[in-house]
């Protein structure tokens, strides 16, 4: 396993999007909304589209700015009663607990996580290298959000 790498991912996904009060950098592509986060000679980058129906797209490059990890991913929000906000309410402290659940690799949030009235779980098959996920938020033990993902290493 890729120690830096997996190290590296925890500490960028808790400065990015999950981090509600990090800022979001300027966009890269029309529409997109985009984060970043630089250190131990990487950077991270995410880039989204959407709100309660949304893609996306995460890449790690090292210090030469060549990619060598990404990520795709679509969730959507299958309670349409429920704003983009709160989804992210439910959403964004289970993925600030990154890294905690040391099953599970640190790609998004543990394999279960409750706030309240809503349950996060994610599953994952794979490591770094290769794998596949899916997110879900139930709210009372009803389904209201899902995400797949999937990604590893990116070589030439």
């Amino acid at each position: 396993m890729n120690t830096d790498l997996y190290e590296f991912l925890i500490e960028a996904k808790k400065q990015t999007y999950a981090n509600e009060k990090v800022k979001k950098v300027s966009s890269t592509r029309e529409g997109s909304y985009d984060y970043e986060y630089s250190d131990k000679n990487m950077t991270y980058h995410d880039t989204y589209f959407g709100g309660t129906k949304f893609m996306g797209e995460e890449v790690v490059y090292s210090t030469d700015n060549i990619p060598i990890w990404g990520m795709n991913y679509y969730g959507v929000t299958l309670d349409e009663s429920l704003s983009e906000e709160a989804v992210d309410k439910a959403l964004r402290p289970a993925l600030m607990q990154v890294g905690l659940d040391k099953s599970i690799i640190p790609i998004r949030g543990p394999k279960e996580y409750i706030n309240g009235e809503y349950k996060y779980t994610f599953s994952v098959n794979g490591d770094l290298d290769y794998f596949d996920g899916t997110e879900t938020i139930f709210k009372n033990d009803d389904k209201v959000y899902v995400l797949k993902c999937h990604g590893g290493l990116i070589k030439r």
